[in-house]
């Protein structure tokens, strides 16, 4: 998403109310087709997508296939007649758990939550910084023969 003021385009994080298909969608063709006011959106990924329930969908998957080249796996609605084993249930929820994981991290453990940027590139920069802890704990737990998630006598200092 972007805001434009005074001829320039700046990006912006959306609100948690937006309609994640549509940013799911702004962020996709950014990534198909790079845009210059999106440098930090990255390039396509070299696998697939992950994502919860609410992106479920064979027609919106197939879409965005074949528009982007983004292969997008969640869990099928409820309703629908696809149904995944236990095995892919279980993959899935593993992956979700990690992920989940993380953001815990960085939201509470390292308090992004808490930051109050002033502007986008304040907390383009705390987020940054954020996640090369994370990066640096997982490191150093491997190093002293820990869980890779054991932060907690890491951050007792």
């Amino acid at each position: 998403m972007c805001l434009v003021r005074d001829g320039y385009t700046y990006p912006q994080l959306p609100s948690a109310s937006c309609n994640d298909h549509a940013l799911t969608e702004t962020f996709f063709a950014a990534r198909a087709q790079p845009t210059p006011p999106l440098p930090s959106v990255g390039v396509p990924a070299q696998g697939v997508y992950v994502a919860d329930k609410g992106f479920a969908g064979d027609s919106l998957h197939a879409r965005w296939q074949a528009q982007y080249g983004a292969t997008v796996v969640s869990p099928p609605h409820q309703r629908s007649k696809v149904r995944w084993s236990k095995a892919w249930r279980r993959w899935l929820a593993g992956l979700r758990q990690i992920i989940e994981s993380i953001y815990d991290k960085l939201l509470n453990t390292f308090r992004l939550a808490r930051e109050r940027p002033h502007a986008l590139d304040g907390l383009q920069a705390r987020l940054a910084a954020k996640v090369a802890l994370h990066i640096f704990c997982l490191w150093l737990n491997g190093q002293l023969g820990r869980d890779p998630l054991a932060f907690a006598e890491l951050l007792e200092w």
